[in-house]
Parts: C-alpha cells; structure tokens; sequence
C-alpha cells in the first residue's frame, strides 16, 4: 500500500477537495474561514496550500459566515454545501446557532471547529471551557444536539473513517444536515503516513429510494377513496428536484397544492391549483380547502405549526394525514400513513398506481379572490403622505423584479408577508429561513445565494431589527465585488413581535424602540451605516423613490442598499390563522384576561 505523509489538517483539506457530486463537481465548493490560534497553524497552512482547489473566503462574523454557506447549500437543493472553520472559544460558539438553522432545515453543512489540545500538554489552553467533572467536555461539545453527525479528531488516522461517515450524512436526503468535526489543534498539526487510495476522487450520489409496495398500495387507495384531497407542498419538494413531478401529478389527478415557507415557488403563483401559502400566514383560498380536506398529502413537509395552523387548521373530523417523505421521521407525525420515498420517484410511482383518478378541483374563484386581496395590499399607495406598510414595499420590489430574481428573507415581519403576497414563477425564486427564523440570515444568506447562482438577480428584504442583529457580511459583500440588493424596512424595532405582544393582550414594551427603555432616543442612519462599509446606499422617502431606486440597483456594481421607514401596525388582514401562542392565565390587564378567554376557546376547536 502506497501512502503519503501528511499532516491531518493537510489529509483533511486533500480529502474534501477530492469529494465529487454526481455532476462531477467538488461537493464541497468553498471553505469560509476566520482564523484564531486553534486553526491558524495548521488547518491555515493547509488551506492555504490548496486553495486553488477548495477556495477559502474570509468574512467578518463566524455565525453568518455560515448562514452563507447554508444559504448556498439550500438554493443548489443541497445538492454542493460548503465548510466553515474557527478557532476553539467564541468562534466556535459563534457557529452553533448556525448549526441549528441547518439542523433545523436539513442543509448540509461542514463545520470544523478547532478543540482543545488531545495531549492535554498546555490545559487548561487559551479559550478553553472546563468541566468541573468530566474532562472530555469542551465548547464544541454545545454542537451535539445541533450536528446530525459529531466527532472529536483526537488522532490524525481518525479520519480515516470520521470524513466518509461526514460526507455520507451531508449526502443522505434522509439524514441530510450539519456535520462537525471538532479538531483538536495539535492533532491537526500532527503527521501520518496516509494510504494513498484515501484522496482519489470519490462521487457521493444522493440517492432516491422507492417506495415500499404496500405503502405505495395503501397511499393511493387513501387518495381513491378521499373526496377533497389536497397537498401541502414543503422543501423537500425542492431538495428532491420534484417540482415538474409535482405539476404532472396534481395536473393529472386534480389535486390542489397549498406551500409552505420552504415549498413556495415549487409551482408557479399563477398555476390554477396553486392555492397559494397555507397555514398561519396562508392564503384564504389555501386554508378554506384544507380545513374541509379529507385527506392532506404531504410532500416533503415536516408539518411545522405555522404549516398546520398548530394543529388547529384541519378541521374535518373525517380527515386523515398522507406523509410522502424521505425522512421515516417526518413520514409518521400525528398518525400520518408513511409513504417512505424520495420525493419526485414517489409522485412519479403514486401517479402511476392512481391512474385515471381525478379529484373535484376547488372553485376557481377561491383563488381569484385571494390575489385581488393580494392585489389590493400591495398596491402602491394613493395618501403619498402616510408612512408605507410592508405590504407596499413588497408590491414595489415585485413591480421591479425579473425573471430571474430570487427574492429572500428570514425573519420578523416580512416572513409573514412574503410567504402571503409574492408571486413566485419559478422554482427556487423564493428563498425563506423560516424553520428556524434566524434574525440576521439575510444579507449573508444572500451572499450564499448569489454565490451558489451568480446569474440570479438577488434582493435580500429584512427590517432595521434583523439588520442590527448582523451586518457585517455587507463588508463582505463589498469585498468579494458580490452583487446583491438590500431592502432595509425602518420600523423602529421587532414590530412583528411588537403586534404579537398586543394580540395577547400585553402592553407595547420592549420591542419597538420608542417603548424600550432608554436615555437617549435612538436614531440610526442605515444609510450612511451601509455606505460606510462600501455598499451604495440610499434613503427612500415614498414607494416611488424606492421604485425608483431599485430600478438604479439593476445597474450597479456590487451591493446597493435602500432604506425606507414603514409603519410597524398593520399587516395583511386576509388570509391566515391561528397560532397556539399561550397566554397568561392570571394578568392584572383586562386585556391579558380577555385574550386568555380567546385562546382557551381556540385550544377547545383543535383537533
């Protein structure tokens, strides 16, 4: 056996460079990196070593360094993903919620945290955390319940089998999410006589399992015998590449399709049995059919509560629960029959056992009153003197969006409202962080996208709280000659949680500005904030100077940045449904008392 020696931060980059996808490209397309003590020697060396074949890029925070690689790995349909390294101390912490966001949404992602020494030699080491009692513990250990697959390097030959088992999970639809490798520091600058047959080059095909025959048996006899069948179409949709399966089935059959935050855009807007969102920011025409369906076909969905209304949106007594999934987890929640598959083979498969059926499709007017609602909403305004709503905004940057535009967001306020009111024409123009609604996502997210298809034209749509959460990737966006629009929304704090704070009754308090406590009264140009870190920037006083200016973005160079204030109250009135937000069962305010009575008597209509 030929062998070569190398360091184990040399081994590992050589390895991850040599990872093919089963296009022929390197599963791994970049490596994000901001280095500390813990990485900088060895992994830094190595890195720098093969950078013209597995590029690192700098950013300015390691926590959206990774929601770049994230984002990235989500609009290629998990099909590249990306690396992210840091020291051991607050660098590796920083990645955590990174690494839920990814759990949550399973996205494959690397992570490779720099550890503690295995030798012991200098502990406790800089930045180390101690365990009082368990001397194996350190920070990467918080990455556990957020990693589908974790490992401590504490030998250079473990990885050996640590890096296929890591590349296996981040390839499996079914177990498809982040990986750490926590990589104690001397054992990266250690070396090894390596096989030499562990670098060439592997491909990593995502593989789509059949249906079992008797699942598939009992699917379509469900759907046969339903009489107002419907399908909520999620991510895995997408992830799947079944958005064409989709159409041909629901076209075939009659079925209608209502989309989750991660499933919009698997048809387009305009397609007659696209109902539209569904669930608690859903469409009215969307949530009237589910809540009379019969049978609810889920298809790539993990049925989150804003999906189902928190269980409440379903209202026939009749109904039954169809889980098309490849994932036997999420096939089996709330009694669901499984259909254990990959998604596009499975629609393929039950199309072929139903045959001929056909459903009664929903009145076509159910759909035609719920766009001119949209319609109406995000129009531009008529009063040129009032503070525009966020409905308005997204009206203006959908007058201005193209083809190949991919419109993005995460958090707060615009979440709700896009999933409600964008018209998505084609697969993966819409890209939402809503499974684990990460504040401050978006401008990294958006780098990712762009990153992952540079032809797209990407807006990034957040409000002035996400963006104070996390900016500094604008720096970035800048740097790298990255070309992304930003639509910063000033409502002078959460405004989202602000009128979710009132509907249960409590007071303004704490979240937008005015009603937080504070000395001095906070004003904050964003504008000149993002100007100052080399993005264009520009103040938008009216809907039609940020059409205007949006129409001034198309042409220029790197990132440009637009601020308009928007009023904090309303929110888009049609549509939607309850969610189970618990509220105070003993409160001084009458208001508080009154919501609770509310919330009791929604609990008892669930089902």
């Amino acid at each position: 056996m030929k062998t070569i020696r190398l360091t184990a931060a040399q081994a590992a980059t050589r390895y991850i460079a040599a990872q093919l996808n089963e296009d022929g490209e390197p599963f791994i397309a970049g490596v994000w990196a901001i280095f500390g003590h813990g990485n900088v020697a060895a992994l830094g060396e190595a890195l720098y070593a093969i950078r013209d074949k597995l590029p690192t890029y700098r950013g300015h925070n390691e926590q959206s360094m990774a929601h770049a690689a994230i984002a990235y790995a989500k609009q290629l349909c998990r099909r590249r993903a990306m690396a992210v390294t840091s020291s051991i101390g607050p660098g590796a912490t920083n990645m955590v919620t990174a690494a839920a966001l990814a759990h949550v949404n399973r996205l494959p992602v690397l992570f490779l945290p720099g550890d503690v020494f295995a030798n012991r030699g200098p502990d406790p080491v800089l930045q180390q955390v101690e365990d009082f009692g368990d001397g194996t513990i350190s920070a990467n250990d918080c990455f556990r319940p957020v990693s589908r697959y974790f490992d401590r390097i504490m030998r250079p030959e473990q990885l050996l089998t640590a890096l296929p088992r890591a590349f296996r999970v981040m390839t499996d639809p079914a177990e498809c999410g982040p990986v750490t490798l926590a990589f104690c520091q001397d054992v990266q600058a250690e070396a090894y006589d390596w096989p030499e047959s562990f670098f060439e080059p592997r491909v990593w095909r995502q593989r789509r399992p059949r249906p079992d025959t008797a699942e598939l048996e009992e699917a379509a006899k469900l759907i046969r015998a339903a009489k107002k069948p419907m399908i909520i179409a999620g991510g895995g949709v997408h992830y799947s590449g079944a958005c064409e399966a989709l159409k041909a089935f629901v076209e075939k059959h009659s079925i209608p399709v209502g989309e989750t935050q991660a499933g919009k855009s698997a048809l387009p807007w305009d397609h007659p049995l696209n109902l539209g969102p569904i669930g608690v920011t859903g469409s009215s025409s969307a949530n009237k059919v589910a809540a009379e369906a019969d049978l609810v076909v889920g298809v790539g969905t993990r049925f989150q509560d804003f999906t189902t209304g928190s269980w409440a949106l379903f209202r026939n007594p009749e109904r039954r629960i169809l889980a098309l999934n490849v994932q036997p987890f999420d096939g089996t929640k709330h009694g669901a029959q499984p259909l254990i598959a990959d998604a596009r083979i499975g629609l393929e498969e039950l199309s072929a056992a139903l045959g001929d059926f056909r459903a009664e499709a929903p009145a076509p007017q159910l759909k035609a009153e719920w766009f001119a609602a949209v319609d109406a909403v995000t129009a531009a305004p008529k009063d040129t003197n009032a503070l525009p709503t966020d409905m308005q905004v997204i009206g203006a940057v959908q007058r201005a969006a193209r083809e190949n535009t991919v419109v993005m967001c995460a958090a707060g306020t615009m979440p709700g409202e896009l999933h409600k009111l964008w018209k998505a024409g084609r697969p993966r123009s819409y890209h939402m962080e809503y499974g684990y609604s990460c504040m401050g996502y978006e401008i990294a997210g958006g780098i990712g996208i762009k990153m992952a298809e540079p032809d797209r034209d990407v807006i990034v749509m957040l409000g002035d709280g996400s963006y104070m959460m996390m900016n500094s990737e604008l720096a970035t966006a800048v740097m790298m000659g990255i070309k992304i629009t930003v639509v910063i929304t000033d409502n002078r704090g959460f405004g989202c949680i602000n009128r979710l704070q009132r509907s249960t009754g409590g007071a303004e308090f704490n979240n937008l500005l005015d009603h937080a406590h504070h000395v001095n009264p906070s004003h904050i140009d964003f504008a000149a904030h993002a100007a100052s870190m080399g993005a264009h920037a520009e103040k938008a006083g009216s809907i039609a100077e940020l059409e205007d200016a949006l129409a001034r973005a198309r042409e220029a160079d790197g990132p440009f940045v637009v601020v308009i204030d928007t009023d904090p109250y309303p929110s888009t009135e049609a549509g939607g449904h309850w969610w189970d937000v618990a509220v105070p069962e003993v409160s001084q305010r009458e208001e508080v008392r009154q919501a609770r009575e509310a919330y009791e008597a929604a609990l008892k209509e669930r089902n």
